[in-house]
């Protein structure tokens, strides 16, 4: 059975997005704290072949980089190594894989789809962010391991999308940690489930 990691960013409140309404504050992307490292461990990460498995909202997300027309090749090195993975897209709502050059639709139960894919993949398996399939899969004991980003910023006001905000209680044992670019966290913990 392989492993499945949930590879999620997030402000050190919690947030993994911020509202980019007019007016909003613009805080780019990586919430404009990426730095050499922070690109580098995220290359590394991505160098070795996995199956992504998505929710229907993040896949649109990431895959709107076909549909937008931008050259993968002028993105940072570990979003060309992502494009070119293999993707599980669990949704009842999409019909086509958006340009994604090797994604499937599965439709069904995203826990008995994660389960099988545990299974019967010959590669582990990470998603990103996807929060509420990753809130699902956590609560049903089948996410081994948690790699959180946090980057340095507070965004009490602008903040959306709360990581946490679905979760049940769980216990986490750290099993890596570092400093990127002296001030980015990597986190990687094996959570429990408090019952």
């Amino acid at each position: 059975m392989v492993g499945y990691t949930w590879d999620v960013f997030t402000t050190l409140d919690g947030f993994g997005s911020y509202d980019e309404r007019p007016g909003g504050v613009d805080w780019g992307g990586y919430w404009s704290k990426q730095g050499p490292e922070l690109l580098q461990w995220r290359a590394e990460l991505f160098s070795v072949p996995q199956r992504m498995v998505y929710g229907a909202t993040t896949f649109r997300e990431v895959a709107g980089i076909f549909e937008a027309g931008i050259d993968p090749l002028t993105l940072d090195d570990w979003n060309q190594r992502l494009l070119r993975m293999a993707a599980t897209v669990i949704s009842s709502t999409l019909e086509q894989t958006l340009g994604w050059p090797d994604a499937t639709i599965e439709r069904g139960d995203a826990v008995e789809i994660v389960r099988e894919l545990k299974r019967s993949s010959e590669m582990p398996l990470r998603s990103q962010a996807s929060l509420s399939l990753n809130w699902s899969l956590l609560e049903a004991g089948l996410v081994d391991e948690i790699q959180v980003t946090v980057f340095p910023v507070i965004t009490g006001r602008t903040g959306i999308s709360p990581i946490y905000a679905g979760l049940g209680d769980h216990d986490l044992e750290l099993v890596e940690s570092r400093t990127l670019d002296g001030r980015t966290l990597g986190l990687t913990y094996r959570p429990t489930a408090r019952r």
